[in-house]
């Protein structure tokens, strides 16, 4: 059974991150949670705090789990199709976390006040460089490489409802579409 505070941290992700609830408020949260809205002053002072805490972990948990592929010495094929699964389930399980993440570095700037540099993605970078004087994927600028990669998974989840609505598709169907992202990927990404 979850504490009180786990419990709002994980209503809290769901109507953030799952459901798109951008801009939940503390009595949205607390309904959700079935707690009352001291309880959130309590554990977190703030609706800002209580996000802070809950981005920090949902992006340290991420970042957890795709450093572990990047580090992974395995081929560079099976590592891409590996950063792939773990990069659009968690994507498909928080559809929501990038544009929230956006809307709020947008008003507020807070995300930005890191400025610590990933020493695994660093690595990635160099790889995805000697992958490319290898030919194994075509010759350019590796971070070039990296906004393409995270623009073929993230971006047709994100414009999920949109597409969904401009090109009259079902749920289910446009579901099948994103599972079949990543071999689409694989096949445009190796030469």
């Amino acid at each position: 059974m979850l504490s009180k505070e786990e419990l709002i941290k994980q209503t809290a992700k769901e109507l953030f991150f799952s459901k798109g609830y951008l801009h939940a408020t503390t009595q949205e949260i607390a309904d959700a949670a079935g707690v009352n809205r001291s309880l959130i002053n309590y554990y977190f002072r703030s609706r800002d705090l209580l996000f802070q805490t809950v981005y920090r972990e949902a992006v340290d948990g991420l970042k957890l789990q795709l450093d572990k592929v990047l580090y992974d010495k395995i081929p560079f094929k099976e590592k891409l199709n590996l950063f792939i699964d773990v990069y659009m389930k968690e994507l498909m399980k928080y559809p929501y976390r990038e544009s929230f993440l956006i809307t709020e570095i947008c008003s507020k700037n807070f995300a930005l006040k890191e400025k610590k540099k990933s020493a695994a993605l660093a690595h990635f970078l160099q790889e995805i460089a000697q992958e490319m004087e290898k030919g194994t994927i075509k010759k350019g600028e590796p971070i070039q490489f990296m906004f393409n990669l995270f623009a073929l998974m993230a971006f047709p989840v994100i414009m999920t409802p949109l597409y969904q609505k401009l090109l009259d598709i079902s749920k289910e169907k446009y579901n099948k579409l994103i599972a079949d992202r990543k071999q689409i990927i694989l096949e445009s990404i190796f030469n």
